[in-house]
């Protein structure tokens, strides 16, 4: 009996993305942006790229951060890429503006916040986050 050996890009397209599809989203265009132009363009496959949720869900129910390089990655390079896919973020309050300034959202219906404290709460619904932002830029 021969042995055959397959590497990941000699699959068809529709396998790749079945697969991807297993996985989060967040770590699909994480691991899989600049890869090559091919993996990249399924990466940032509206199946993955539409609804991100930015944050992380620890085992104890509790929500945090990414870790700076994943988050840093995402502003810098990711985001700015698909931004224009994305339709909803879920962020968490200590990275929330970081995400929302590294690029424009023109496409975006649905924020959902988490770990928002009293004040932030106060000042979004009243609009001096917002206000302070785009008089700063």
């Amino acid at each position: 009996m021969e042995h055959s050996c397959s590497e990941v890009d000699d699959l068809p397209d529709e396998i790749l993305l079945n697969i991807f599809k297993e996985l989060n989203n967040l770590e699909v265009l994480y691991s899989l942006t600049d890869v090559n132009k091919r993996i990249n363009k399924i990466a940032h496959d509206p199946i993955f790229a539409s609804h991100l949720s930015l944050l992380r869900h620890c085992s104890d129910h509790s929500i945090d951060p990414l870790n700076d390089s994943m988050l840093h990655r995402f502003c810098s390079r990711i985001l700015p890429e698909i931004h224009y896919k994305i339709k909803w973020l879920n962020l968490e309050s200590s990275s929330m503006e970081r995400i929302l300034l590294a690029t424009n959202y023109p496409n975006l219906y649905g924020l959902g916040l988490y770990n928002l404290d009293k004040e932030t709460i106060r000042c979004l619904f009243i609009g001096k986050i917002f206000y302070l932002n785009s008089h700063n830029s």
